[in-house]
């Protein structure tokens, strides 16, 4: 769910519709802290010049374009602290650039962004992503040239501006590694494990013109979209009202969500049948943000984003989502950490 900001970009989700890449030519080393897969370094990254201090913007260069069929990962400064190990939660910073073009994309330096958080699984993350952390050491910079495959496969991503055919590279600063769980977690399995997974707060009447929504025993919801148009500004309503602490701005908030497409009652994302998400309120589109900051843990939200909350006149057409589209989003606040 980024942007829903970063996870717009780079978390896999159906927003971002990710291509799920193996790593089978690659080859693996062992710490004692967990397995890693190592990605060889190869020209393309080793032509990318990079200077600057750590967790800042980065001075990068390279001759355009840039092209390869696998990633190239090249260790530009190499840390000190602990290694990045399969299934860890990597804290990075990093800059996106078109390879073809050498354009900046993107950035986590900016004050607007910050660092963010990676699972180390290519069914999780954007695999060219995960292939650049996995076995780094913290403290380290990273370069990593991914082709389409590993980023975002023939449908590029005209969000942030890459072409189908687009090689894209990043600069990665590895911040901090919080170690993998001795077995193979799911998305929830990761949380406390007393926090419900679903919202607990008392039911409220919908107001009226909202979507209906209804609930699976688990929780899971189903969006039924109204025959009349979509509201023209952001209409935030609570299902369920909860009793527990008030999301402020800023805190890392744990959730479970579902978006769908106001124009065709499509769902384009969701939490459910992968577990929680955790994520800073910053880190989201401005409309998610809004339904979150002033309720409390225990609600279920539900949100309607028009454009200008969401994805703007670009929208998101990985997701589907065109320019003119209203979002709709159910949201069960489970947890919530002051900043």
């Amino acid at each position: 769910m980024r942007k829903i900001a970063l996870l717009a970009a780079v978390a896999t989700t159906a927003v971002v519709a990710l291509t799920l890449a193996g790593c089978s030519s690659s080859t693996s080393s062992s710490s004692s802290a967990g397995t890693c897969t190592l990605t060889a370094p190869g020209p393309n990254s080793a032509a990318v010049t990079v200077s600057g201090a750590l967790d800042a913007l980065p001075t990068t260069a390279f001759t355009t374009p840039l092209s390869t069929t696998t990633t190239e990962r090249t260790v530009a400064t190499v840390g000190t602290g602990a290694k990045v190990t399969d299934g860890s939660v990597a804290t990075v910073d990093f800059t996106l650039y078109n390879g073809v073009t050498g354009a900046q994309l993107f950035t986590t330096t900016d004050a607007e962004v910050g660092p963010q958080a990676v699972t180390v699984d290519a069914a999780k993350f954007l695999p060219g992503l995960v292939k650049a952390v996995s076995c780094a050491t913290v403290g380290s910079r990273i370069v990593a040239v991914v082709p389409p495959a590993d980023a975002w496969g023939a449908n590029g991503n005209s969000t942030l501006g890459v072409a189908a055919a687009d090689t894209v590279v990043f600069v990665v600063d590895v911040k901090s590694v919080a170690a993998a769980s001795s077995s193979t977690p799911s998305p929830s399995s990761t949380l406390d494990p007393n926090m419900p997974t679903k919202a607990t707060g008392a039911a409220q009447p919908a107001p009226a013109g909202f979507p209906t929504v209804t609930l699976a025993d688990d929780g899971t919801p189903t969006v039924t979209i109204p025959t009349t148009p979509a509201p023209t500004a952001l209409q935030i309503a609570l299902l369920k009202k909860g009793d527990g602490e008030t999301v402020a701005d800023g805190d890392s908030v744990t959730v479970q969500y579902q978006g769908v497409i106001w124009s065709i009652g499509k769902v384009f994302d969701q939490s459910w049948g992968r577990g929680p998400t955790s994520f800073a309120t910053g880190q989201v589109i401005k409309g998610f943000a809004a339904a979150l900051v002033g309720n409390t843990v225990g609600s279920q939200v539900i949100v309607v984003i028009p454009p200008d909350q969401g994805y703007g006149t670009a929208g998101n057409s990985t997701a589907g989502i065109s320019g003119t589209d209203d979002l709709v989003f159910v949201v069960d606040i489970l947890a919530t950490t002051h900043a």
